[in-house]
């Protein structure tokens, strides 16, 4: 299903992307060393629910998963990507983590994640990393706009990714979003230019550039969810939802904006 949102939900995106660009920015800011993931997942669900909107993770079991997810939000530490199910850890000085979230309110959903080193470490390889992946989203962004062809919006990621001497994964990538969490298209982290649907006003699309240091092969932990390199190295994910205006692309995930 492809979703063309009117002007009325457009502007219900625009407040669940503020939320979840917050919600994200102070979970940032209070996850410090000796924070434990499992808080990260408590102040989650307390600041999705005082919102008034509902978590897209909670109830989500698709057939890949061994669901239901049951957590407020992703969590990815150091080699894990995607999907990291929050569990009892606690964070230590350099640890590379992810968050991912993806709430509704008003009827629309809103995802985004961001990578980010805690403490005062600053592991080069893990710089490189979180940049490669920031630098890609933002090539992503700037090549969505109306007539473009999906296949431009991954190219313009593969790019990026490849030129930063990255493997690229096609297993998982970004997605058409709306009413519901995950929808089409399909947006891949690479791909040929002048393919694939034609964006048009009124799409919104998750981006979601993510990279392993040294290979493009996935393990699952052992809790059915947690997507981790296959080799143990490092990882990020950055993630914006966009919407597709008649000037391009607007950023919804964005900090500093979300109303009550």
């Amino acid at each position: 299903m492809i979703e063309i949102l009117n002007p009325t939900l457009l502007a219900r995106a625009r407040d669940t992307g503020a939320l979840v660009a917050d919600i994200l920015q102070a979970l940032k800011e209070r996850s410090r060393v000796g924070t434990n993931l499992l808080d990260i997942d408590r102040w989650a669900k307390k600041m999705i629910l005082e919102a008034g909107a509902t978590s897209c993770y909670v109830d989500y079991a698709p057939s890949f998963g061994r669901g239901p997810f049951g957590h407020y939000i992703c969590t990815g530490v150091n080699d894990a990507v995607l999907h990291g199910r929050p569990y009892d850890y606690t964070l230590t000085d350099g640890d590379l983590l992810t968050l991912d979230l993806a709430v509704s309110r008003g009827g629309v959903a809103a995802d985004a994640a961001i990578s980010f080193l805690v403490g005062a470490a600053r592991p080069a390889e893990s710089v490189a990393l979180i940049g490669a992946t920031e630098r890609a989203l933002a090539a992503g962004i700037a090549a969505a706009r109306p007539g473009a062809r999906v296949g431009d919006v991954s190219h313009a990621i593969g790019t990026v990714l490849r030129e930063a001497g990255y493997q690229v994964n096609t297993e998982y990538g970004g997605h058409g979003i709306g009413s519901t969490m995950h929808q089409d298209p399909h947006v891949a982290n690479t791909g040929r230019p002048g393919r694939g649907y034609t964006l048009r006003p009124g799409l919104l699309l998750a981006l979601e550039p993510w990279v392993m240091a040294d290979t493009a092969q996935l393990v699952t932990d052992a809790d059915g969810w947690t997507l981790r390199s296959a080799t143990g190295c490092r990882t990020a994910h950055s993630e914006h939802t966009i919407a597709i205006t008649e000037d391009g692309a607007e950023i919804l995930t964005l900090p500093g904006h979300a109303r009550p």
